[in-house]
């Protein structure tokens, strides 16, 4: 738990599941600033390649956030160009990685930032996603770098055809590739009181419609609701589920 000035505290929590499959490539994790009350960075990590690779690559993205946000120091520096820096370092290491080893290892990537001042900094790169809450309510979410996005985007598709559609997996960017990923980077100014923030493999969010993670964020407490959105999700996959992994920050009032 991370208290922060004026009237709030954050409360986190990290939830992660093998799912049906035989290894776990997905990563996540909530960082604590080590000498900054109230800042946080939160980082899921979906990982493709193979067995070994998909891991690497996910670990990596992980290694680097924690070593970029020790460094940080909020008011001197920005946030939104220490996200960058997460994502161009990540991927030249996960590329290197790829050299070293002959694999391929990818890695989807979805972060946020949360400083002291409640103003809260995101980029993604791929199909993890970041949505927040107020409340119940979606105020906003990542739109996912993928080709059925593309068709939703375009009208073709509507997003509950995109679910189940033959091509749902493929991506238009993440790390690791030739070419440089495509991110997303975006600001909320002031978060508030209530305000609820999750970042998910797509393994978690393909089972969920947004009313339905909304009331698991607004009715349970953060370490709670990534329980219960984990067996919904299993349950709903009907041993045909993919990895899942998710991190949930709320912002609570002081008592």
């Amino acid at each position: 738990m991370t208290r922060t000035p004026p009237g709030f505290r954050l409360l986190a929590a990290t939830g992660t599941h093998r799912g049906d499959r035989s290894y776990q490539q997905d990563q996540v994790e909530v960082i604590n600033h080590p000498r900054y009350a109230g800042c946080l960075l939160a980082v899921v990590a979906d990982g493709m390649g193979g067995k070994s690779g998909g891991r690497k690559a996910a670990d990596q993205v992980l290694l680097t956030a924690r070593q970029l946000f020790e460094r940080f120091v909020p008011g001197e520096e920005s946030a939104a160009d220490l996200l960058q820096q997460l994502i161009s370092e990540a991927h030249l290491m996960i590329k290197l990685t790829a050299l070293s080893a002959e694999e391929e290892p990818h890695s989807t990537v979805a972060a946020f930032l949360i400083d002291a001042d409640r103003r809260c900094y995101w980029i993604h790169s791929g199909d993890s996603r970041i949505y927040l809450y107020r409340g119940h309510r979606m105020l906003k979410r990542t739109m996912d770098h993928s080709y059925v996005q593309r068709l939703v985007d375009d009208g073709q598709i509507s997003e509950q055809e995109a679910l189940s559609h033959p091509q749902s997996n493929l991506l238009t960017a993440c790390l690791g590739t030739v070419a440089e990923p495509q991110t997303s980077v975006s600001c909320v100014e002031s978060l508030e009181v209530g305000d609820s923030l999750m970042c998910c493999s797509d393994g978690l969010w393909h089972y969920f419609s947004p009313s339905e993670m909304g009331l698991a964020l607004s009715t349970l407490p953060p370490r709670e609701a990534a329980e219960a959105l984990i067996n919904k999700a299993r349950s709903r996959a009907r041993g045909s589920g993919d990895n899942l992994s998710l991190a949930i920050v709320r912002l609570q009032a002081l008592s």
